[in-house]
């Protein structure tokens, strides 16, 4: 595997235990969810990491920005997946409360490094009206 520094980020790491972590959970989901719901809630974590890998490994700040807000969307979508399992009475109740707190952290790291994206660039040029 290549050594990238993407597999650095707190973000990723976190988005790969949730991945880690559904596929566990999904497990136990009953068979006749295996191509539906259960296909839908693991493509939309893989998605999480696989933008975030892909936005970190682009040179410009719009395509970093855009690739890090389709993983934070793919993360809304997992979001909604687990709330429709939770309804259906697939999950048990324990493990509700850890991928909360990954999909939480996950969440604002995301919201962070967007909106650090979308700052304007600092001038270190100096103030052409001081002379």
């Amino acid at each position: 595997m290549l050594n990238l520094s993407h597999k650095n980020l707190e973000v990723y790491k976190i988005a790969m235990n949730l991945v880690r972590d559904i596929y566990k959970e999904t497990k136990t989901f009953p068979k006749e969810e295996l191509y539906i719901l259960v296909s839908q809630i693991r493509r939309a974590a893989i998605s999480v990491c696989s933008n975030i890998a892909e936005g970190a490994s682009r040179i410009s700040k719009k395509e970093k920005k855009r690739f890090y807000e389709i993983s934070r969307s793919s993360l809304v979508e997992l979001d909604t997946q687990l709330v429709i399992a939770i309804i259906l009475d697939y999950y048990i109740k324990g493990k509700v409360k850890e991928l909360e707190e990954h999909l939480e952290s996950t969440f604002k790291m995301l919201s962070k490094m967007i909106n650090n994206l979308s700052l304007p660039p600092t001038s270190h040029s100096p103030n052409p009206s001081s002379h």
